[in-house]
C-alpha cells in the first residue's frame, strides 16, 4: 500500500470555503425555495470586459487557421503579454521590473502555494493573523509546520496579529524570520499598507536576509493615490521580495484564469551550505518542468486588459464593486456594526454583534437573513469575533442583503 503525505493529515477538518459550502448546501437542501445572497467567497459576478472578450474571440479565430494556430507556448508566458504587464503595471509606477522577470500563470493562489517548491526546509515563517488560508495550508502540506494547537495556530509558524487595537497593521517582528507573507490591500480585513510601512518591512527583510512574499491581488481597488500598488515601489524591494498579481478580481478572470508572479533577477537565496543562488533561475526551472503555460487565447484576453478600451472597462468594473463596498460600509455602520475595510479593498470586515462567535454569526445570517458571508475565525485565531463580507455581487443583491441584515 502506498504511503501518503502525512502532512495533509495535519490540516484542520476542512478548508474554510468548502466548510462554508457544506453548511450552505445543507441549508439549501432543507429550504429549497430560499433566495440566498452570497457575499462570502470573493468571486466576481459581472461580465468580462468587452475588450478582453473580443481579443479572445479573435484569438479563437486565429487558432482555426494554419498561420494563426498556436500549440505549446512559452512556460513563462508570451513576450507580448509580459511586456504589457511590465510597462503598464510596474514601469509606469517607477518600478524597475523587466518583462523577463514576469512569469505568467493560471492563478495567484497556485503561485503562492507553488513558490514553496523552491524554498528549502528549516525557514522561520511569519504570517499575519487573520490570513488568507492558502498561505498557512500550503506550508502545512509542504511539511513546514507542526500540528495545530488549541488556539488553531500551527507549531512552527510565527503569527502577526491584525486587529482593531493595531489598526490591522502588520507589525514588524521583534525577532528574525526568514519568510514573510504579506497581503495588501489585505484579504480578509481590507486594510492597506502605506509606503512608509512597506519601507519598514523592506528594511527589516534586508537586515535579516529575509524574503517577502507580497500578494497584491487587490491593488486595482486602491483609491488613495498616496498608497503603493506594488512592493517594488519601495527602494530595496528587488533584493528581498516576490510579488503575486492576478487578473481575477480587476478584469473578472476568476473563471478564465490568468495571473503572474514577479521575481527580480537580483533576488537571492542560499543553499544548505550557505552558497548564494538566484531565485529567478529556480522558479524558471520549476515552471519549465511542472507547468505548460496559460493558453494563447487567455493570454490574448489578458493583454487586452492593458488596451485603452480594456483599461476603461476595468476601471468601471472596479468602481462598480467599490460602490458596492461603500453601500455595505454605510448601511452596516448606520446600524451600529463595527466596520473596517471597504475603502481601498473590495472586502468589508465587521465585528460580530453582541460578542457572538464568527461561526454563530455565520449561522445567524444564513438562517435569519439568508445571506452568506465568511466567518473571521476561518482566517485565523485573531479573526474570531469578526466577519468578512464581499463586495463582489450585483447591486440589487448587495442592497437586498443589507436590508435583510439590518432587520435581524
Amino acid at each position: 500500500m502506498v504511503q501518503v503525505n502525512g502532512n495533509y493529515l495535519k490540516l484542520k477538518a476542512g478548508y474554510l470555503f468548502p466548510e462554508i459550502a457544506r453548511r450552505v448546501n445543507a441549508y439549501s437542501e432543507s429550504n429549497p425555495d430560499t433566495n440566498l445572497i452570497r457575499l462570502g467567497i470573493g468571486d466576481v459576478t459581472e461580465p468580462l470586459p468587452l475588450a478582453c472578450c473580443q481579443a479572445m474571440k479573435e484569438a479563437i479565430e486565429e487558432m482555426a487557421t494554419n498561420n494563426g494556430f498556436h500549440g505549446y507556448g512559452p512556460e513563462q508566458g508570451y513576450l507580448w503579454l509580459r511586456e504589457a504587464i511590465a510597462e503598464n503595471a510596474f514601469q509606469s509606477r517607477g518600478c524597475k521590473i523587466a518583462e523577463d522577470e514576469i512569469f505568467v500563470s493560471d492563478g495567484s493562489k497556485c503561485d503562492s502555494s507553488n513558490i514553496l517548491d523552491i524554498i528549502g526546509d528549516g525557514n522561520r515563517i511569519a504570517v499575519t493573523d487573520p490570513v488568507y488560508p492558502v498561505y498557512v495550508d500550503s506550508n502545512v502540506m509542504a511539511g513546514n509546520t507542526g500540528f495545530s494547537g488549541s488556539n488553531s495556530r500551527y507549531e512552527g509558524l510565527s503569527y502577526i496579529a491584525l486587529d482593531a487595537t493595531n489598526g490591522f497593521v502588520a507589525e514588524i517582528p521583534t525577532s528574525p524570520v526568514d519568510l514573510i507573507y504579506l497581503c495588501f490591500p489585505n484579504n480578509p480585513t481590507g486594510a492597506v499598507a502605506t509606503k512608509e510601512h512597506l519601507a519598514d518591512w523592506v528594511e527589516y527583510a534586508i537586515k535579516n536576509n529575509a524574503l517577502i512574499l507580497f500578494d497584491a491581488a487587490y491593488e486595482a481597488f486602491i483609491t488613495d493615490p498616496s498608497l503603493p500598488h506594488s512592493i517594488f515601489e519601495i527602494d530595496g524591494a528587488r533584493e528581498c521580495a516576490i510579488e503575486f498579481r492576478s487578473f481575477s478580481k480587476n478584469a473578472g478572470f476568476t473563471g478564465t484564469r490568468c495571473a503572474y508572479t514577479v521575481i527580480p533577477k537580483s533576488l537571492k537565496g542560499k543553499t544548505a551550505n550557505g552558497e548564494a543562488v538566484d531565485l529567478w533561475s529556480l522558479w524558471n526551472r520549476r515552471q519549465s518542468t511542472k507547468f505548460n503555460g496559460v493558453s494563447y487565447i487567455v493570454q490574448r484576453g489578458a493583454q487586452a486588459a492593458f488596451s485603452l478600451d480594456g483599461k476603461s472597462q476595468i476601471e468601471k468594473l472596479v468602481h462598480f464593486y467599490m460602490e458596492n463596498a461603500q453601500i455595505i460600509r454605510n448601511q452596516l455602520s448606520k446600524s451600529g456594526f463595527e466596520v473596517y475595510g471597504g475603502q481601498n479593498a473590495p472586502y468589508v470586515w465587521i465585528g460580530a454583534p453582541n460578542g457572538i462567535s464568527s461561526w454563530d454569526f455565520f449561522d445567524l445570517l444564513l438562517n435569519k437573513a439568508n445571506v452568506v458571508g465568511t466567518p473571521g475565525s476561518g482566517f485565523g485565531a485573531a479573526g474570531e469575533g469578526y466577519f468578512r463580507l464581499s463586495a463582489f455581487n450585483s447591486r440589487k443583491n448587495v442592497e437586498e442583503a443589507m436590508q435583510r441584515i439590518v432587520r435581524i
